[in-house]
């Protein structure tokens, strides 16, 4: 193995690599187009030679983030999946994210791990219910945001409208840096606000290439496009005049949002995008450990895990451990403390993940992920790091469940892969694992956010662990913590049910607020504590 001192990268080395690093998300609320966008992203940046479709057709292939055979016959995302390429002289480590409520989760794991995230809205929809939320969350932990307003190529709503909700709803002050030239479904190209000039693209077979763009100054764009170029001028002129130019610093306090528009299904506006990412979005910086202390990007290695994730190869059942790198430099092979448990761990086996395609790699600097393969010891929100003093980063909370049901193997001769694949589900997060003395080990509750959740994990016991399950639902709708176990006995036996999740935590499950009340009142001194909405 290769000891921490040998490793030669000088501090400057380290914040050079890290300024070249964008680390981003792509939210939106299910159909908006993420992971087509995601895609067009990676085919701009020419890491891949074709765009594949969500839903296939014409012969096209998947998306490369899609890599999930559920994912793949729903044509929705149901993991996040990770994707780091080059593009210029900058490394872009992309995280595509579940746009489906039922895995927020796991999206809000992954907006642990950014710097800045991409919100695409639906042009006929604008801001829709998860998207709210996800931008509640970049909100509440301070990430600028871009927001590409996608499929101008299809009937939707006006522009302007679209830019008045963002400040209605959610109180961001837009800042277009291009807008459209036709209405939503004549989508003629964008004026650039930067030059005004004007973008023309070219449509490709199907947008499985790069679209063919053409640059017209804002003379031959008025002859060429007469009225809807008058008409793209004065909205962009008013914007101006309502405080929509762009300023850097409101971006990056996130109280402002550049906005642009585009269809990545044509791949028209994703160049603009990406160059846009690389040219403002956020560089690393120190991260807060769990005492408040900045981390600075200079200091030995340091990362934090954000997501656990099994089944990426179906030849080797292997488990990757998906860590942000807050400091220092990582070289393969080095040997790292986890701070959750003390206990060394050796880096043999680092890749580089591109969705489900890997590559051995070798270093890795702030803002990079890295796939840690046969992490089996390693969970999420762990903390990895060499060198004196020790460092944590704050762990990533569970998310209140609000769905249960209790899980039984169907083939009893297979217990032993039916309690592998358990206790491989709740590593992962896929769902909470709770357990209890009158159901014992061979009957455990699932409990979720959603209840997708279930047949993905259900699928996946089958699929990987050939395990097919029954899932009974459980009546319960009211959760709480019972913060002194002592007091178990009283809730079992007056219309509730105490389970024990596997990081420790007791809830407390009631049918509904009435059974929740009569405990209450007939015995005043158990210790209940409401789960903190969205997270517990």
């Amino acid at each position: 193995m290769i000891a921490a001192d040998v490793f030669t990268a000088s501090p400057a080395d380290v914040l050079r690599e890290a300024d070249r690093r964008r680390t981003f998300a792509v939210i939106s609320h299910p159909d908006a187009g993420k992971s087509t966008l995601t895609e067009a992203l990676a085919l701009h940046a020419r890491v891949i030679s074709e765009a594949g479709a969500v839903h296939g057709k014409s012969g096209r292939r998947g998306v490369v983030s899609d890599w999930m055979e559920m994912e793949k016959a729903r044509g929705i995302s149901i993991t996040s999946a990770a994707l780091q390429f080059a593009y210029g002289d900058a490394v872009v480590n992309l995280l595509d994210t579940p746009g489906h409520a039922d895995f927020s989760e796991d999206t809000y794991r992954v907006l642990a791990a950014v710097d800045s995230a991409v919100m695409l809205l639906d042009a006929a929809k604008g801001l829709e219910p998860q998207t709210l939320k996800l931008f509640d969350v970049c909100r509440h932990r301070g990430i600028p945001v871009i927001t590409f307003i996608n499929k101008w190529d299809r009937p939707g709503r006006d522009a302007l409208e679209l830019c008045d909700e963002l400040v209605d709803r959610i109180g961001l002050q837009p800042m277009p840096l291009t807008w459209p030239v036709g209405d939503a479904g004549h989508f003629r190209g964008v004026l650039d606000r930067r030059d005004g000039h004007f973008i023309r693209y070219a449509r490709t077979a199907g947008g499985a290439t790069v679209a063919g763009q053409e640059r017209l100054d804002p003379h031959a764009a008025e002859a060429q496009e007469g009225d809807e170029w008058r008409r793209a001028v004065e909205e962009a002129d008013l914007l101006a005049a309502s405080g929509g130019n762009f300023d850097l610093q409101r971006f990056l306090d996130a109280s402002a949002t550049p906005v642009l528009f585009g269809s990545a299904v044509l791949n028209f506006g994703v160049r603009h995008l990406l160059d846009l990412l690389v040219e403002l979005a956020p560089r690393p910086e120190p991260r807060a450990d769990l005492h408040g202390r900045a981390r600075a990007l200079d200091a030995p290695f340091s990362a934090f895990v954000f997501k656990v994730q099994t089944g990426m190869d179906p030849s080797h059942r292997d488990q990757v451990a998906f860590a942000r790198v807050c400091s220092g430099v990582f070289e393969r092979g080095m040997i790292v403390t986890n701070a959750t448990t003390g206990k060394p761990f050796a880096t043999k086996y680092v890749q580089q993940v591109f969705g489900q395609q890997r590559s051995t790699l070798d270093t890795a600097y702030p803002g990079d992920v890295i796939g840690l393969v046969n992490a089996t010891s390693l969970r999420v929100g762990d903390t990895l790091y060499t060198d004196k003093p020790a460092v944590r980063f704050p762990g990533l909370p569970s998310f209140a469940p609000v769905h249960f049901a209790v899980v039984r193997p169907l083939d009893l001769g297979r217990s032993k892969q039916f309690r592998k694949g358990i206790e491989q589900l709740g590593s992962e997060g896929v769902v909470q694992i709770l357990r209890s003395p009158r159901r014992g080990d061979g009957a455990p509750v699932f409990a979720a956010v959603g209840p997708m959740q279930f047949e993905v994990a259900a699928h996946r016991l089958d699929a990987e662990f050939k395990s097919p399950v029954r899932l009974d639902r459980l009546p319960y709708t009211v959760v709480r913590r019972l913060t002194d176990p002592a007091h178990r006995a009283v809730v079992d036996n007056n219309r509730g049910e105490v389970l024990t999740r596997d990081d420790g935590t007791h809830l407390a499950l009631f049918s509904d607020s009435t059974a929740l009340g009569v405990l209450k009142r007939l015995h005043p001194e158990v210790p209940l504590e409401p789960l903190v909405a969205g997270t517990d």
